[in-house]
């Protein structure tokens, strides 16, 4: 027998519907807003349809620049960010899941105390340690270099504790069978740990790789020269004081671009995502 649900049947897709619009509207009105002239985007008289404009604003923003307080041209911010987010996220993963495998698989003196002085780390907000980690930065000459911006952020507790958790639920058998092959730690490492970290390597570095892609107060202290500043700064620079001069087309261009990496990460990584975040039978 076939039940018929009616209207309840479509309710769920008219309420997802309504969902993703108001979330793609406003990203819709800065794509249209990026392929008008600025002056229609600055008296407010923008239409909602896309302007002739497009291939001229996203050349200019690409390849020439604003006329903001920065004048480098966002392909270089883009390579910029991009090369932050990805040296943060690998560099991360790299040291949280070393750190993990070191604490669950190794047995050593405060063991554990070393986890939680890990884990504790969690309670200390940027803002806390900005000044004597900028201190330390430039000391070691790392202002405007990509080492500078990627080192002071690399370590991660939160990583480590994942890493952590999804190790203690490897079976032990693993261990004894790694053992009785002759294996070492490295070699149990390499080729059953790993193997097994895929999806959990996948979902972190996700999220790693748009926290780094978002960063803000650490690159705004660090750099100082334009071609060395990220599409987060390139933005906030682009809008100056008076609404005359700023370009807004080019502004709206800029943010159009800058959500483009991150989307296309997260589209092309989804299944290992949400495998990665969701799958409990190791």
């Amino acid at each position: 027998m076939v039940e018929h649900r009616g209207f309840s049947r479509f309710l769920p897709h008219i309420v997802l519907v309504i969902g993703v619009a108001i979330v793609a509207f406003p990203v819709y009105l800065c794509f249209v807003g990026s392929t008008h002239p600025q002056d229609i985007v600055a008296n407010g008289q923008m239409p909602l349809t896309p302007g002739p404009l497009f291939f001229e604003t996203y050349y200019k923003t690409l390849f020439v620049g604003s006329s903001g307080s920065t004048r480098e041209p966002v392909a270089t911010m883009l390579m910029n960010s991009f090369i932050m987010a990805c040296i943060i996220a690998l560099g991360k993963i790299a040291i949280s899941i070393l750190s993990a495998f070191a604490v669950v698989y190794f047995k050593f003196p405060f063991r554990m105390a070393a986890f939680w002085l890990i884990f504790i780390t969690l309670m200390l907000p940027v803002e806390v340690r900005i000044y004597p980690t900028y201190k330390i930065a430039s000391d070691l000459n790392l202002l405007d270099s990509y080492a500078g911006l990627t080192i002071p952020l690399i370590a991660s507790a939160t990583a480590t504790l994942f890493f952590r958790q999804f190790f203690l639920t490897i079976p032990d058998e693993l261990v004894e069978a790694s053992k009785l092959d002759g294996a070492g730690p490295l070699r149990f490492f390499w080729d059953t740990v790993l193997p097994l970290s895929r999806t959990n390597i996948a979902a972190l570095f996700v999220i790693l790789f748009i926290y780094g892609w978002n960063q803000y107060l650490w690159p705004i202290l660090i750099t100082t020269r334009d071609d060395m500043q990220t599409i987060v700064i390139g933005i906030k620079k682009m809008i100056v004081t008076a609404d005359a001069l700023t370009e807004w087309n080019v502004v709206l261009a800029t943010a159009m671009l800058a959500m483009l990496p991150p989307v296309m990460v997260v589209v092309l990584m989804q299944r290992w995502f949400v495998k990665g975040l969701v799958e409990t039978e190791k």
